[in-house]
């Protein structure tokens, strides 16, 4: 991508947005159904939820606010959306299926906040942006799945709603590396950073 890089820095894309103020961290969809190459994983999407247990470790060290996501329909899809519509299996992520529980590796502590939704935003109408808010977040941490689906949305939610988003590259993931890799060249261009969670980590070792 060097050249598509050298026209967005001729342009004034990508300038960084840095660590500033509270942090929180974002966790979206790791649910079963995509750690699963079967239902809707593949990709690096294990390794990606890997990462994320020890990023997950830290924050919680750190006291910063966490939230997750999952994408729950109800039973009798009621609240079937045009993003079912598009891909139907989503309508089996129901809250009491399997498939749709936060893996076992990452499951919720008290305290932190578990959204669902039935879109690919964590934001998108749900009370994720003033939870955060309240608690004085200005730099949100996205760390989830998929890379060019909901954390992509979630994170052009998070900059529209006034946070930093900071999307940690190995703790995304895909179920096909093109769009993932395609995912986070947008965003650093336009909405947020991307940098490794060893980064995040070590400016915050204390």
């Amino acid at each position: 991508m060097n050249q598509d890089q050298d026209v967005y820095q001729r342009q004034g894309f990508g300038r960084r947005l840095g660590l500033k103020g509270r942090i929180g961290l974002l966790i979206v969809d790791f649910v079963n159904g995509f750690a699963d190459p079967e239902v809707f994983g593949g990709g690096n999407i294990p390794e990606a939820i890997a990462a994320t247990k020890d990023l997950l470790d830290h924050a919680r060290r750190q006291g910063w606010p966490v939230a997750h996501s999952r994408i729950v329909y109800a039973d009798d899809d009621a609240d079937a959306t045009v993003f079912s519509l598009k891909v139907p299996g989503m309508l089996t992520l129901k809250e009491d299926a399997a498939i749709s529980a936060i893996v076992p590796d990452l499951t919720p502590a008290p305290g932190e906040l578990v959204v669902r939704k039935n879109v690919p935003s964590a934001f998108f109408g749900t009370g994720l942006a003033p939870w955060l808010t309240q608690r004085g977040v200005e730099t949100l941490l996205v760390a989830g799945c998929t890379t060019s689906g909901c954390v992509r949305a979630s994170v052009v939610d998070a900059m529209s709603f006034g946070f930093r988003p900071v999307v940690l590259s190995d703790c995304v993931g895909d179920r096909a590396l093109a769009p993932h890799e395609a995912s986070l060249f947008d965003i650093e261009q336009k909405y947020g950073d991307v940098i490794p969670s060893s980064e995040v980590m070590a400016a915050f070792a204390a």
